[in-house]
């Protein structure tokens, strides 16, 4: 990475983000782009981050993003997503309208080094040192977010996302390979209205007693299947489906579950709890990514739905492909 100053607006993307502003409340990402201007300076990573490689993405830019995504409640997903589409982030990250943006993954690398090299006060501070210039907030006020909040609720979005949507897959999976299998183990209407759209298709919530409540109904539920696949009545094959291995994997990644007196308790592991990065899940679509990790022989995705296929070549027995039945994807 080398310090690049930060990049103007052009022309083109302003003058769109701003009619499409015009109707409604103005964006917080734009009103930041206007009163803060260069809020993260390269030349404050540039010693981190160093020179040497291929030129990549600012790390102005993403540290700005960051506080974003944090402030709009947004996975790295969602997040990536808005710097694709939406003129808004375009416009506060001086990109041109046809940027295509980068891949989620790049703000979970980043904040990684961020953190390795204990840079997350230092990208609060200028936030700070940017607010109390413009007046935004007064000097010696008391400001309640902290680079610790920040990143620790960032991640939190991202490990939500990821258990929904690892669990959907394995539904989905399920669905199509063994249908009347998953009928008679888990309560389809309940679960087709829960795990039927994307996770990523729709906002998570803000609160964070509604997002631990999720991700419990997510680890429950995720066991409960689990167990159901695993079990010396079900059909072999059936925990050998890349989707059901992956979604176990995630489980033994991201929770816990401890017999008591009252029954099983289901927890979300804590983050010094959980594996290094570089050996965590972070997906159950990247099958490129998982394949060194997993060892597992998976199609590459296509259309809509995963090809699961069962060991050995062929279908499993009563696969379905359009996964209609059980209204699952």
């Amino acid at each position: 990475m080398r310090a690049q100053p930060w990049p103007q607006v052009p022309e083109t993307t302003g003058r769109a983000a701003r009619a499409a502003a015009a109707k409604g409340p103005y964006p917080l990402a734009m009103r930041v782009r206007d009163e803060l201007g260069e809020l993260f300076a390269d030349v404050e990573f540039a010693h981190e981050f160093g020179a040497r490689g291929r030129q990549g993405w600012s790390p102005g830019q993403l540290a700005l993003v960051t506080v974003l995504q944090f402030a709009e409640n947004l996975t790295d997903r969602a997040a990536a997503h808005r710097v694709r589409f939406g003129m808004d982030f375009k416009y506060a990250l001086g990109l041109d309208l046809d940027d295509p943006g980068f891949d989620a993954s790049v703000l979970s690398e980043f904040r990684t080094r961020l953190v390795a090299h204990n840079l997350e006060e230092r990208a609060l501070d200028l936030l700070l040192a940017a607010l109390k210039s413009k007046g935004l907030v007064k000097a010696g006020g008391h400001q309640r977010t902290d680079s610790t909040r920040v990143l620790a609720a960032v991640r939190d979005l991202n490990r939500l996302e990821l258990a929904g949507e690892t669990l959907r897959a394995a539904l989905e999976a399920l669905a199509c390979a063994a249908p009347g299998w998953l009928c008679e183990v888990v309560p389809i209407p309940q679960w087709t209205e829960r795990y039927g759209p994307r996770i990523d298709s729709w906002q998570l919530p803000s609160s964070q007693a509604k997002r631990t409540e999720m991700a419990l109904a997510y680890g429950q539920d995720g066991f409960a299947l689990l167990e159901a696949a695993y079990a010396a009545d079900a059909p072999v094959w059936l925990r050998e489906l890349p989707a059901v291995q992956i979604l176990r994997m995630v489980w033994v990644q991201n929770y816990t579950r401890t017999v008591t007196e009252t029954g099983p308790e289901v927890q979300r592991r804590e983050s010094e709890d959980l594996p290094p990065s570089r050996l965590r899940l972070t997906s159950p679509y990247d099958l490129d990514a998982l394949r060194p990790q997993t060892g597992l022989m998976v199609d590459r995705l296509q259309g809509s739905h995963q090809r699961d296929l069962r060991p050995g070549g062929g279908d499993p027995p009563g696969c379905r492909r359009d996964c209609s039945r059980l209204r699952i994807g």
